[in-house]
């Protein structure tokens, strides 16, 4: 089933993981889709907030993601760019470890789990591997994620789907809505609106 459009904006409460509270905006624009949103939360005692705009191509491969992270330690700015084609540059330097990536992943945000499921497009019964470039919410660092997605059921309008990312040993059932966003994120977070 074909997403719907997206909403203007969307928002989760974080929850398990960490307390916190992300908004974000949606926007068509003439090359693709822009993403703008902030997440502040408390972590394991430390308190961050993170602010990002993401740009995606009409196939919903990441271009850009401009991320900015204030904590205790001060201010940081991230900025990662791809060709759309799996190569990536950050902050104007190339990111080998990241070949083969076309999506972001922000630690600090549920939504991201919205665009490699956009993007792959999967009908029920397929798998996918989809690794990304994983920017971390404290200190911006970038790693590369591998990570799995099975769409294995259509109910009620929502899509589910089996995610891993074997790197944190973490497995768990994603749901999604009729516009691809993420409504339950279990141990991470749950749609507020």
């Amino acid at each position: 089933m074909p997403f719907l459009p997206l909403p203007t904006s969307a928002a989760w409460l974080h929850q398990d993981a960490r307390s916190g509270f992300e908004v974000v905006h949606f926007r068509s624009v003439d090359d693709g889709h822009l993403l703008t949103g902030t997440t502040a939360a408390v972590e394991d005692g430390q308190l961050w907030v993170v602010d990002h705009e993401i740009r995606l191509d009409h196939g919903w491969r990441t271009r850009s993601a401009r991320v900015t992270g204030r904590s205790d330690a001060g201010l940081r700015t991230r900025l990662l760019e791809a060709d759309g084609g799996g190569r990536w540059r950050i902050d104007g330097d190339p990111a080998p470890f990241l070949d083969g990536c076309l999506d972001v992943d922000l630690e600090s945000s549920a939504m991201t789990n919205t665009l490699p499921v956009h993007r792959l497009a999967l009908p029920v019964g397929a798998v996918a591997h989809a690794p990304a470039a994983y920017v971390r919410a404290l200190d911006l660092d970038v790693e590369r994620l591998d990570q799995e997605y099975a769409r294995i059921s259509d109910q009620d309008g929502h899509q589910r789907y089996e995610y891993s990312a074997p790197r944190f040993d973490f497995s768990c059932r994603l749901v999604h809505d009729e516009t691809g966003l993420v409504l339950a994120y279990p141990g991470i977070a749950a749609r507020a609106r």
